[in-house]
């Protein structure tokens, strides 16, 4: 369902590969980072746990935004869980990286790739939310 005042533009091509691209980009390096480093497996599999979490919170977090701009309901209890585990994963990946025993040029690459990666992925949910948005919009004109 969509409110008759928004408004839908199809992204790009090279705007839905950049952003593949990127998510790709970050959670690969990520994941070489986190095979390369210093740690123990214990710790890795934290820090691969982490990762993952915040890929699947971010994402959550954009289709509730989502949901709400486009008058889809979303339950206020479903709502609060998704912006909890966005705070509760930022704050994990802050703890884990200032009691890692790592260089601080590693954490920062850690930082910097986890960002990338939760970034790309609300980036690519939208792209594909915006697809199919417009898919339903030219079938609706089509029947008309």
């Amino acid at each position: 369902m969509t409110n008759s005042t928004t408004q839908v533009t199809k992204p790009t091509s090279a705007y839905k590969l950049a952003s593949i691209v990127a998510l790709l980009l970050g959670s690969v390096s990520y994941s070489i980072g986190l095979i390369n480093a210093d740690l123990q497996l214990n710790e890795k599999g934290y820090f691969l746990i982490i990762l993952l979490y915040g890929l699947f919170a971010f994402v959550s977090v954009q289709k509730s935004v989502r949901d709400r701009i486009e008058g889809i309901p979303v339950s206020k209890v479903y709502n609060i869980i998704c912006w909890a585990s966005v705070a509760i994963v930022l704050l994990l990946m802050t703890i884990g990286l200032f009691n890692a025993p790592l260089a601080l040029s590693e954490k920062g690459f850690f930082a910097m790739s986890f960002v990338l990666s939760l970034f790309a992925a609300v980036t690519v949910q939208k792209n594909i939310r915006d697809n199919l948005l417009q898919e339903e919009v030219a079938e609706l004109e089509q029947i008309s």
